[in-house]
């Protein structure tokens, strides 16, 4: 019996209208990256282990996929590690490249090797597809894309601002208002741990702390507690876990929790910087807001957090993120570059589009016109009118069988296509066409010039 065929979880196939709303997202984000002065780059799609490995916190690690050594690759593994079933050691041995976990790492290793060609600050866009080892739900797959967009090369505040701005524009030329850019600081979070003593587990915390929207107070503390937090230090920062109010008015509260904390109250003052800003320039459609919880568990930032959640009423989990990284180009060996990037969560923009019925009617483009077969040589006229079209932009193709004429119309109607065009002796003759409209059936003899002219609009 032949094997039922079926694809990996957390993976799809795309039809051809999904594919068109896709490219569609695609198209948006693109267009305002290159008005912000976003150049493209691409990478490979797998990377050396030692590229990945170590740079996404010891969770990240767990859910990078691992590609086999080609040939005999149980050759060069450890006998020892090997009967004790040492994962660790023998992955080393059989996996020297992995799939990419995410764009942001791989572009670090590209500023490096491309370094002398680069002219900073770079700015980069990129949009490719990433892969990880994560349990399958709505909205979280395991091959995804990624829609990204950096600069390195500047400290600079501004970059952080036209970040926030580059969000809401991309968000409303999608038609998708009312968007939350949450903002947060990695200086922020280094305060709260430096206040509470426990400065040597900051990610432990930082961890812990982003969980807070799914596993609650309770959750947090008792996160934290198994990390070896006291409860006398969750105690002291607990009041950071319901913080309300306007990005300004949550400002003033940390300024207080914070006062004692000199790189707390750094990234308080670049809070302030950017939502004054952004209080002056204004957004469009979108709302900037501060979350203190917001602890994003990626080694690599170290000043501001972004994160973007769909409007209210849309249960989805966050739909773009990043931040800035002082020295991720260091691992690599080139320190002292620091950078700000974000990314876009094309599917889960996808899925709140289709949930809010947002997509344009237009955008799943098809043929404009279906040409009858009758025969070879009907065939060869339509052709002739086909090429006309398609020079002057409009999309035509001809039934590629002679075969009965319901069988030809039921294609067109199943296809949604709007007009099909008939040819036969008596059209031939007088140089003519005749045209029907598949949603009205009207029906008119027009030249090729006249049918040009209608199909083009």
């Amino acid at each position: 019996m032949a094997q039922k065929p079926s694809i990996p979880k957390g993976t799809r196939d795309f039809s051809p209208s999904e594919v068109a709303k896709r490219n569609f997202i695609i198209q948006s984000i693109k267009e305002q990256f290159e008005k912000f002065g976003f150049q493209p780059i691409e990478t490979p799609s797998f990377e050396n282990s030692e590229t990945l490995m170590g740079k996404y916190g010891e969770e990240g690690d767990r859910l990078i996929f691992k590609i086999l050594n080609s040939g005999d690759f149980l050759r060069k593994v450890d006998e020892q590690a090997y009967k004790g079933k040492d994962s660790l050691k023998i992955t080393s041995s059989i996996s020297e490249k992995a799939l990419r976990y995410d764009l942001t790492v791989p572009f670090a290793r590209y500023v490096v090797q491309h370094r002398n060609e680069l002219e900073f600050p770079f700015k980069r866009y990129q949009i490719q597809p990433v892969w990880r080892a994560d349990r399958p739900q709505k909205g979280r797959f395991r091959e995804f894309f990624q829609c990204d967009a950096d600069v390195v090369g500047s400290d600079s505040l501004w970059q952080e601002v036209e970040f926030v701005q580059l969000y809401d524009a991309v968000f409303t030329s999608l038609g998708l208002e009312g968007v939350t850019i949450k903002m947060n600081n990695r200086k922020v979070l280094s305060g709260f741990a430096e206040v509470i003593g426990e400065s040597d587990k900051l990610i432990d915390f930082t961890v812990a702390l982003d969980k807070l929207d799914k596993i609650g107070e309770e959750g947090v503390e008792k996160e934290m507690g198994e990390k070896g937090i006291s409860s006398e230090a969750i105690q002291k920062i607990r009041k950071v876990f319901g913080l309300k109010g306007t990005f300004s008015e949550k400002i003033e509260v940390l300024k207080g929790i914070l006062a004692t904390s000199e790189i707390g109250t750094k990234g308080i003052e670049e809070l302030e910087f950017i939502n004054s800003a952004i209080n002056e320039l204004g957004l469009s459609t979108a709302n900037l807001d501060l979350d203190v919880t917001l602890a994003r568990g990626l080694n690599y930032y170290t000043g501001a957090i972004f994160e973007v959640s769909a409007p209210k009423g849309v249960a989805m989990g966050s739909i773009g993120g990043g931040g800035r990284y002082d020295d991720l180009t260091g691992i690599f060996g080139m320190s002292g570059v620091s950078g700000v990037g974000i990314s876009f969560g094309l599917d889960r923009i996808y899925l709140v589009l289709e949930e809010l019925n947002l997509f344009p009617e237009t955008v799943a483009r098809n043929i404009k016109a279906l040409f009858i077969n009758f025969g070879n040589k009907e065939s060869l006229y339509c052709l002739k009118a086909i090429k006309e079209l398609r020079s002057a932009g409009v999309a035509a193709e001809l039934y590629p069988e002679e075969a009965k004429m319901k069988k030809q119309m039921n294609h067109a109607n199943k296809r949604e296509i709007p007009f099909v065009i008939l040819a036969g002796a008596e059209e031939i003759e007088n140089k003519k066409f005749t045209l029907k409209n598949m949603k009205s059936g009207e029906q008119q003899a027009v030249s090729l010039e006249n049918l040009i002219s209608i199909l083009e609009k």
